[in-house]
Formats: C-alpha cells, sequence, structure tokens
C-alpha cells in the first residue's frame, strides 16, 4: 500500500477532532441539531486551517444515512464516500482554475435537480474570491433564491475581493490561525498513534515553523520524520529548518548587553557554521526580548510553555527597560531591511552591532561636551540614544568609600557613590534603586543608605539582593544593603538632574544670544520651540 501524508491520514472525520476552531464547530453543530441551518456558508482563513475539511463534515452531518446531526456516524455509505471524495451530491469546485462564467453557469443548471443519493446536494467552492466579475453575477441569482435542497460553502484566503453582494447572502464564520502550542499537541498525539520517536523540543521548532498552519506543520513533520530516518530529534529538525537553539539567542543578547563585541562576532561566527536563516534568527531574537519585557513589567504573567525561563529572568533583572525596547525595535527594523543588505548574514551582523552601538541614555550619564542646540521653526528630531560606553573595568574605588561612614552630602560624595554604581555594573531597575538612594557610609560588611518615601517602591527585595551581589562583586566581600529614611543627603539622580538642568539652561541661554538666532527671530519673524532646544 503506498505511503499516505500525515495531513491526509489525520484529517479530521468529526467536528469533535478538529484543532482550534471550536466557535466555528458550536455555531454549526447548534445549527445542524436544531435544524436551523443558512443556505449559504462563507469559511475564512490562512491555508491549512480546517476550512475545505469541516465544509466536508458538514456535508457528512447533513447526509449521513443514519440522520442529519452534528456527529455523522462515518460509517454508512455516504460519509464513505464524501471522505474519499466520490460522492455524487458532493460537488467541489476550484475557482482558483475554474474562473470563468461557463464554469458557473454549469453548477447553476445542475442546481435545480433534486440529489441523486443524499438529502442535500452540497457545492463547495474553494478560492471563491479566484471567480471572475461575471461568474459572480451569475452566482448570485442562485445564491439569493437557492433551491431548498441546495447548501453552498464557500472558502476563502482573501475575503476581502469578495463582492459585498455575495457576503450579504452569506454566514461569514473566521477561522483562527493555531497557536503553536495547538499545532505541537496534535503532532504528539500523532506521533504518539504512529509509535514515532521524537523529541518535545522538535516538536516545538516544528509548530513555530508551521506558522498557524496544522497542514503545513504537518507536512514539516512528514519531511522531518524523512530527514531523521524515522525518528524525530530537535538537532535534526534545525537543520533541516535552518533554526538554531534557544541558547545561541540568549547568548547573543547577553552579549550585545554585555558591550562585549568579540564575543558577539564569535556567537555569530557559531552560528553561520550551520548555515541558519538570519531572518529567522532575528525573529527569534525579538521573541526572547518580548519575553524579557513581559518578565520585566508585568511578572505575575504566566506565559505558556517555551523554556529558557531562568535566561528570562536573568535578562529581565541585567537589562533596562529601555534597553529591551530599543534593542527589540532594531531587531524587528532589521528583519524588515534584511532583503536590502548585501547579504543576509551582514545585513544580521549590522542589526546586532547596531544593538552594541547604541543604547538608552541612563541617569548620571552626562554628554562631556556640552553645546547648545541648534533651533528652528521646525523642532529637530530627539535623541532617542546616545553610543554605547566601554564597560566599566577595574574602576579604583575612593578613599572615602572604602572607609567608614562617606557621607554623600558634598558633591564630591555623590560622584563617589555615582563611580561604585557604574563600577558595579548596576543598571536596570537595580540602577535606578541606587541613584535613588544617597550612601551614608559603608561599615564593614553593612552598606547603608538613605532612600526618601516617594522612592520607597523601588526598594523590592529582588533588586536589594541584585544590589548586594554586584556591590559584594566590586567591594571584594559579601555586603548587606540597608535603608534609611533620607534625610537632606543628596542622590546620583538629583545630581545628574541638576547638572542636566545646568546644561539644558546653558543650551537656552547660548541660543537666545546667538546673533544668527536673533537675526532669524528679527528679519523672518521667526521663534524658538522651546522643546526642540536640546543640549549636545
Amino acid at each position: 500500500m503506498s505511503y499516505q501524508v500525515l495531513a491526509r491520514k489525520w484529517r479530521p472525520r468529526r467536528f469533535s477532532e478538529l484543532v482550534g476552531q471550536e466557535h466555528v464547530v458550536r455555531a454549526l453543530s447548534n445549527a445542524l441539531d436544531s435544524d436551523r441551518m443558512h443556505h449559504a456558508f462563507l469559511f475564512t482563513g490562512t491555508r491549512g486551517v480546517g476550512k475545505t475539511t469541516i465544509a466536508r463534515i458538514f456535508a457528512k452531518s447533513l447526509n449521513c444515512e443514519r440522520g442529519q446531526s452534528s456527529n455523522p456516524c462515518g460509517e454508512c455509505a455516504a460519509c464513505l464516500d464524501i471522505d474519499a471524495g466520490r460522492f455524487m451530491d458532493m460537488i467541489e469546485i476550484d475557482a482558483a482554475s475554474n474562473t470563468g462564467v461557463d464554469d458557473v453557469r454549469e453548477v447553476i443548471e445542475n442546481a435545480q435537480y433534486s440529489p441523486s443519493r443524499g438529502r442535500f446536494k452540497v457545492y463547495l467552492i474553494d478560492e471563491v474570491h479566484m471567480l471572475s466579475k461575471s461568474a459572480f453575477n451569475a452566482l448570485l441569482k442562485t445564491l439569493e433564491e437557492p433551491p431548498p435542497h441546495v447548501k453552498f460553502l464557500l472558502a476563502t484566503t482573501d475575503p476581502q475581493k469578495l463582492p459585498v453582494t455575495v457576503l450579504s447572502r452569506c454566514l461569514k464564520f473566521n477561522l483562527k490561525r493555531l497557536l503553536p502550542e495547538q499545532i505541537s499537541g496534535q503532532m504528539r498525539h500523532i506521533l504518539d498513534a504512529e509509535k514515532i520517536v521524537f523529541d518535545r523540543d522538535a516538536l516545538t521548532e516544528l509548530a513555530r515553523g508551521a506558522d498557524g498552519s496544522l497542514r503545513d506543520g504537518l507536512s514539516l513533520l512528514d519531511q522531518a520524520i524523512a530527514y531523521g530516518a524515522g525518528a524525530v530529534h530537535a538537532g535534526e529538525v534545525r537543520q533541516m529548518l535552518g533554526t538554531i537553539e534557544r541558547g545561541q539567542v540568549f547568548a547573543l543578547v547577553e552579549a550585545v548587553h554585555a558591550g562585549d563585541g568579540a564575543r558577539l562576532m564569535a556567537e555569530i561566527d557559531r552560528l553561520a557554521e550551520f548555515s541558519p536563516d538570519f531572518g529567522g534568527v532575528l525573529d527569534e531574537v525579538a521573541g526572547v526580548l518580548h519575553r524579557v519585557q513581559i518578565k520585566q513589567l508585568v511578572a505575575e504573567h504566566v506565559a505558556t510553555e517555551q523554556g529558557g525561563d531562568a535566561e528570562v529572568a536573568a535578562l529581565a533583572r541585567a537589562m533596562s527597560a529601555e534597553e529591551v525596547q530599543l534593542f527589540y525595535q532594531i531587531a524587528i527594523s532589521g528583519r524588515r531591511d534584511l532583503p536590502l543588505a548585501p547579504t543576509p548574514r551582514a545585513g544580521f551582523e549590522m542589526s546586532l552591532l547596531r544593538m552594541l552601538a547604541f543604547r538608552p541614555a541612563q541617569a548620571g550619564e552626562i554628554s562631556a561636551t556640552p553645546a547648545p542646540a541648534v533651533a528652528s521653526r521646525v523642532q529637530p528630531p530627539p535623541r532617542t540614544a546616545e553610543p554605547r560606553a566601554a564597560p566599566v573595568q577595574n574602576v579604583p574605588m575612593p578613599q572615602s568609600i572604602q572607609s567608614t561612614n562617606a557621607g554623600t552630602t558634598s558633591a564630591s560624595g555623590v560622584d563617589e557613590w555615582s563611580a561604585l554604581i557604574d563600577s558595579a555594573g548596576l543598571r536596570g531597575p537595580a540602577g535606578q534603586l541606587a541613584r535613588h538612594a544617597a550612601l551614608i557610609g559603608i561599615d564593614g560588611d553593612v552598606v547603608r543608605l538613605a532612600l526618601k518615601p516617594v522612592h520607597e517602591h523601588f526598594s523590592s527585595p529582588p533588586l536589594i539582593a541584585e544590589m548586594e551581589k554586584r556591590l559584594g562583586a566590586t567591594l571584594g566581600r559579601a555586603i548587606t544593603v540597608r535603608f534609611d529614611k533620607a534625610g537632606a543627603a543628596d542622590t546620583p539622580a538629583e545630581a545628574a538632574e541638576r547638572a542636566r538642568s545646568t546644561r539644558q539652561s546653558a543650551a537656552e541661554r547660548s541660543l537666545d544670544q546667538d546673533p544668527a538666532v536673533q537675526a532669524l527671530i528679527r528679519d523672518f519673524d521667526g521663534r524658538i520651540v522651546p522643546a526642540s532646544v536640546k543640549p549636545v
């Protein structure tokens, strides 16, 4: 017996076997069981989600020899013939190859005759949007006044191309794209029944590659079984699809966040050995960043099982929310522009190097060369990112930081606490907590900080633990952080805000006094847009 592909062998025969289209099944089942059926149904949705399958099950439900119901027997001659595609009263038309009015006219002429075997004559017109305008006009009359023994089932992937006169005469059902979890679940069911060995990670890769289509997923599964000589293993599936391990994606993001260009290029060289789909890798990077941002901002959200939860949590602690947003935007922009790159690898590398080169400005970071911005009637675009500075390494601690009771009420004290924050690599939420705190002193293994009530919401146990870990690594000993109520102590965040305000005022004064600007205002009735003045 010849081999039958999985998509055909495991095509659902009953509504209960359908995956992911419960809303359609419920409506059709209720209509069948209560005998309240419309004469024309339109099923829309992407490829491989069950449009024609639902139409065939519906036809069996109408013509089952054991009676009309939402649960056809599947054993009578009518059910078996419909499954085999040889039931005389079910006429399937592929509108992609039968677009003309003559093809539709034949349907119309035959529709008036009673069914040969069943209770209803069912017309299934697939890709109905491909019919010509004249064909639609010929079909419209029959849709308006159909014989009582005729049902029309129309299926399309592009409902926007259907005339509104046709749409208004049909009950429309939008079939959903299937989730990766639904596709992988059906694959597990099939492989267990077929007694084929598989890795769960392999099915996850195949389900993501299916892009919402169960039929495409089962076609990929067939290919994977052949590729793996009768088994489905993750490594072989990745080679077949040109995808990479999730761990390699985390390694790329970690290298970018660390500002380690050498490590980043080494990781790219390593994954290039597998000839991956670089566009797909950028999708994976964006997917990881999406999960990291959810972990940062909606920590209580429980995501579906995807793996790598520990790595996501670590990145969420290490990266700032702004950094994640910027990297995500660069990833999806790079994905869009990849066809314009000299080579896919070059476009991929430039996207990651762009992440390496830019990051959101952090609190306390001040440009070394203040200069007034140029303003005009048109506001200049704001600077959303600044070049990434090299990581701070082996920064010697000021003497007052190393001793006890190092006060931070003076400008030098704030600078020393800022230096310790930078040296410890405190960024993201933990860095914000540190910058909004004032250092009272370091007494042995205890770092005493002052925090104003308005900022107490920052001091969550995970952030304090992150501070203790990083400060301890920098100071060379285990550290405990304790918070007191703040008095008049100054914080790095307040000092940075004063410096920013000073630079802003200087830029505005410089612009006001600039002769060229004064001439523009005087001679051309110009004005300075306040929000556009930015210190450079």
